[in-house]
């Protein structure tokens, strides 16, 4: 694997007048990390990306514009293949339920299972029948074990299905908890049995799961907005996207992609189906304020990460405040690395090799942002940083 470190300086972490109180390190701020180079990226641009136990990276591609030609890929060698295998990875609309349609994020479990996340919503449309899943591999044969087709009680016309969390050692084979990044209706969580398949729809259009009113971020010195060639801008505006889970599995972590805070629930809670809305709402804790992130991770040491895809950076946040309890927590954001190949951090993974590891895809150059023109510029990144901690894997 070629590694490069880029230079790296203090001078760079200063963030915005939007969050002023995380404005100026503190005095006993770590020094930023290294950022080191794992893979050049060309053809469809990623988004998510998994590091397995035993050290395999998975990535993934939604079905965006750029046409590629598999969902989930393995990097071996710096190159991707279709996995598990190309027939699974084409597309079949009529048999969604039993191929992969438009992938937004992959995720490997304790189990040494890869579970795949499958939107089935092409271009952010109405998701397809059948298309709305979780599909899981197993790794040591390379087969798919398991099909769970989420149903119209928990999957709207206007979800998008962004990223997944597990605890395997709940009920007889584990929960999944699912985000809802919706564009065009109410964000949300999806809590899924995975022994029964059964799901629930949790906080479906609260406010903390959807965007924060009047955002307006600002990459590379533009206000970031929808602006499609020949059409009047517009406010871009997604839902609950980053979601991450506590090391004891207690805590559930959730953020849109369109904020600047984040939130903290129980997940006994969450799972718990005679429990309603509003007593899990009265047990959210609001974290504070956070700089905007596309997408969030944990380690086995309780941290938490996520990206800026404003500034170019990597944050970590230290959750000091117990499960269950209540206070200040928003000023444990730390900026942990910056460096110029961070455009647009997108999905993180915790590998048990002691790095974080993240794609830098550019996704805020896309032509729907800048008037029809597509800006990107390949090869997209795959990245890490060494962090000395885990994954947590709850099983």
């Amino acid at each position: 694997m070629r590694s490069t470190i880029t230079a790296l300086t203090l001078a760079t972490t200063m963030l915005s007048a939007a969050l002023p109180a995380l404005a100026t390190p503190p005095k006993d701020a770590p020094a930023l990390l290294p950022v080191e180079h794992v893979a050049a990226l060309t053809g469809a641009m990623p988004t998510g990306v998994t590091v397995a136990p035993s050290g395999r990276i998975f990535l993934n591609y939604p079905q965006w514009g750029d046409k590629s030609p598999f969902a989930v890929a393995e990097l071996k060698d710096g190159k991707v293949s279709p996995y598990p295998d190309t027939a699974f990875n084409q597309a079949d609309t009529a048999h969604a339920d039993q191929h992969l349609i438009s992938v937004q994020s992959v995720v490997a479990d304790g189990a040494n299972r890869l579970w795949i996340l499958d939107t089935g919503a092409p271009g952010f449309a109405a998701p397809i029948p059948g298309g709305a899943k979780l599909v899981a591999v197993d790794l040591a044969t390379d087969q798919v074990v398991r099909t769970i087709v989420l149903g119209d009680e928990t999957v709207l016309p206007t979800t998008y299905l962004n990223d997944v969390r597990f605890d395997l050692r709940q009920g007889s084979a584990g929960v999944a908890y699912i985000t809802d990044s919706s564009v065009k209706g109410p964000g949300g969580l999806i809590v899924v049995d995975l022994a029964t398949g059964k799901a629930l729809r949790r906080l479906s259009g609260h406010p903390t799961t959807m965007p924060d009113p009047g955002f307006k971020p600002t990459v590379e010195g533009k206000v970031l907005m929808s602006r499609p060639k020949g059409q009047t801008p517009s406010p871009w505006l997604v839902a609950t996207d980053g979601i991450a889970i506590s090391a004891d599995g207690a805590t559930l972590y959730y953020c849109a992609l369109s904020s600047r805070h984040f939130y903290a629930v129980p997940t006994a809670l969450l799972r718990d189906p005679s429990v309603t809305d509003a007593t899990i709402a009265a047990a959210i804790r609001d974290l504070g304020p956070k700089a905007p992130s596309d997408g969030l991770a944990e380690d086995d040491k309780g941290r938490l990460y996520a990206g800026d895809y404003e500034h170019g950076t990597i944050r970590r946040f230290e959750d000091v405040v117990p499960s269950g309890g209540k206070g200040k927590a928003g000023a444990h954001w730390q900026t942990i690395a910056k460096d110029p190949a961070i455009l647009w951090p997108d999905t993180l993974s915790v590998g048990t090799d002691g790095y974080l590891y993240f794609t830098a895809n550019q996704l805020y150059r896309q032509a729907g942002f800048n008037e029809g023109v597509d800006k990107r510029r390949q090869p997209y990144e795959l990245l890490r940083i060494r962090i000395d901690a885990g994954p947590v894997l709850l099983k």
